[in-house]
């Protein structure tokens, strides 16, 4: 058997990914004036109930800039609220407002129908092994060296010169 085209894979993998946000763009992105951060932000928080900007970014991995400026604008339309962690108050706890949770519900019935829409392609095995694929290539995404450096920025940056 040839060793796979995994340059192709690559480029398959990106393509998911803007497939996936189709919906999103189509549907949702200009009928509730939210940006593709500002509405993958409030899915999470929504999910969860609260969070901080740095569980955010992890969970998400979108930069903690991006992160601050969805954050930003989801505060400035009033679909968030800021709050000091009373046990930590250096920590920042962000929860849907009222108007959050509205858009919230809005938005989750698109969501599941992308969920069912793509797994029903596979079977429950399938779903499986592609869950424990992508937890590994995550992992090897967002390793660290012992100085917190990205390995995997480390070894892709370009070459000097």
């Amino acid at each position: 058997m040839s060793e796979p085209d995994r340059a192709a894979i690559l480029h398959r993998l990106l393509k998911l990914n803007n497939r996936l946000m189709a919906p999103f763009s189509t549907h949702l992105e200009h009928r509730h004036k939210i940006s593709i951060n500002e509405f993958r932000l409030l899915m999470t928080i929504g999910r969860l109930g609260s969070s901080a900007s740095h569980e955010l970014a992890a969970l998400t991995g979108v930069n903690a800039m991006s992160v601050s400026r969805a954050v930003t604008a989801l505060e400035k339309h009033g679909r968030v609220q800021l709050e000091v962690d009373p046990t930590n108050r250096r920590r920042k706890t962000i929860t849907l407002t009222p108007e959050g949770q509205r858009l919230y519900a809005a938005m989750l019935p698109t969501t599941e129908r992308v969920v069912e829409y793509l797994f029903a392609a596979l079977t429950p095995e399938q779903i499986a092994a592609f869950d424990a694929t992508v937890a590994t290539l995550t992992a090897a995404l967002e390793a660290q060296d012992a100085n917190g450096r990205s390995l995997f920025l480390e070894s892709t940056r370009p070459d000097s010169g």
